[in-house]
């Protein structure tokens, strides 16, 4: 084996290990989710078995706590529980819109941190559309920036798999870094910046582009009948729809969930004392508490809103979970076998490095997002490695935005999607693919957060 002709930790070696991690990461991405879990055990493999280096330790209690957040999530979606929020949104936009383009990315904003997931946009994709139209008002502006905010919104969600993901890196962590960080202390520095981050790109949105009146290229496409009558036709709505009893029930379970979440994570002293690995009583864990509270509302909404339950496992919430749970299975395995095996030879090289130019975290964390497409699969393979590297906690915590770096590239299934909600064709993949819709408002979504949130950090916590 070739373990035997080259020694696992030189610098060969570790080139060439760096090369098989970024090829598995580059040609997973081309399958998907699920693809790239799977070709990351390819990678992990190869160092294992050809390299020689000993197996690190898959984060298992990340993925636990990410399934019992996305079965509660798929629940509600089930019991039709988002429609109902769908529908309050949509109420909103439409009583203001002529402020669509700043409404709109706060709502879908809004929606993720609620929901934990940025795939509750799709809806609203099509009611924006439509209301941008009826006031003339390019959809580009709301559209494209509303795409970027429901991911920023992960970043500013106590519910979010990125999120859950931070808090159980740091808590896991505890014993190399001074102290860990608690779900509401995490949100303190995460929710403004993220904020701050979509407003800012909001307001930039506002004069994108021309208006559809003056737009020499949508005006001729409007001579074509087929096209023109393609535009005027109504969008679907959700106003006027009937929901039950039982939806708006979930609805309200799934919130009260969301807030047990952040009060226990808050005030220590509510979670019960339960002896630790060294027999000293301490407060359960978070990671162990959001499992609990997330099956325990599952359950609730399972037994109390007339649920299918066999339809649970088909929802596009679940869906989407577990395919990133897997994605994170083995990206962060692979990664965790490297950096553990090397990780003495990366702090003597890079400890400096990191210590005098944090920000470089920041920018190793986005292009990794963009790799893998997922926050979480990012920093559940970057954070712990910023920790043992000597990053302070608190600037992990203030460079949490960087973690959303899919914007670069038009791939994501949600900027796709808004392509093809947008009857004109003004959110649009640009001839050198680089230049679309979404490449600016994420830039500077990102970039605000990681600014307001490094600030914040040095502050607060």
């Amino acid at each position: 084996m070739l373990a035997n002709v080259i020694a696992p930790d030189s610098i060969l070696a570790i080139v060439l290990q760096v090369v098989i991690i970024l090829s598995a990461l580059l040609l997973g991405t081309r399958y998907g989710g699920i693809g790239l879990g799977l070709i990351s055990g390819i990678g992990l493999m190869l160092m294992v078995f050809v390299f020689g280096l000993a197996p690190g330790e898959p984060p298992v209690s990340v993925m636990l706590t990410i399934v019992a957040v996305i079965g509660c999530a798929a629940t509600l979606q089930q019991a039709r529980g988002l429609e109902v929020m769908m529908q309050h949104a949509e109420k909103f936009l439409r009583a203001h819109p002529e402020r669509i383009t700043i409404l709109a990315p706060l709502t879908t904003w809004f929606l993720t941190v609620l929901c934990g997931t940025g795939h509750v946009v799709y809806t609203m994709f099509p009611i924006i559309e439509d209301i941008a139209l009826k006031k003339g008002i390019r959809p580009e502006r709301p559209m494209a920036v509303a795409s970027t905010s429901a991911q920023m919104g992960i970043t500013a969600s106590p519910v979010s798999v990125a999120t859950v993901s931070l808090a159980s890196i740091l808590a896991e962590n505890v014993g190399a870094i001074d102290k860990a960080y608690s779900i509401p202390q995490i949100l303190t520095v995460a929710l403004p910046a993220s904020l701050c981050g979509v407003l800012l790109a909001a307001l930039w949105s506002l004069r994108r582009g021309k208006d559809l009146d003056k737009d020499p290229v949508f005006q001729e496409r409007m001579k074509d009948p087929e096209f023109a009558a393609h535009i005027e036709e109504s969008a679907d709505s959700l106003i006027g729809k009937e929901f039950s009893r039982e939806a708006k029930r979930s609805v309200i379970v799934f919130l009260v969930a969301i807030a047990c979440v952040v009060l226990l994570g808050a005030f220590e002293f509510l979670r019960p004392l339960v002896p630790g690995d060294d027999g000293e009583l301490s407060p359960v864990s978070m990671n162990l508490v959001i499992q609990m509270v997330m099956l325990v509302a599952g359950a609730i909404i399972l037994l109390s809103c007339k649920v299918d339950t066999k339809k649970i496992a088909s929802t596009a919430v679940f869906k989407a979970g577990m395919t990133a749970v897997f994605s994170v299975f083995g990206v962060a395995w692979m990664a965790d076998t490297f950096f553990q095996s090397h990780i003495d030879a990366l702090e003597t090289n890079l400890g400096s490095v990191v210590e005098a130019a944090p920000w470089t975290y920041a920018v190793v964390l986005v292009v990794v997002s963009k790799l893998v497409n997922s926050q979480a699969a990012a920093l559940v393979a970057i954070a712990p490695i910023g920790l043992q590297l000597g990053i302070d906690p608190a600037v992990i915590v203030g460079f949490y935005g960087a973690a959303y770096g899919y914007f670069i590239l038009p791939t994501y299934p949600s900027d796709l999607a808004c392509i093809g909600f947008d009857r004109t064709g003004t959110t649009r993949i640009g001839k050198y693919v680089i230049n679309h819709s979404f490449i600016i408002p994420g830039a500077i979504s990102v970039c605000t957060s990681c600014v307001i949130g490094s600030l914040l950090a040095q502050v607060l916590l």
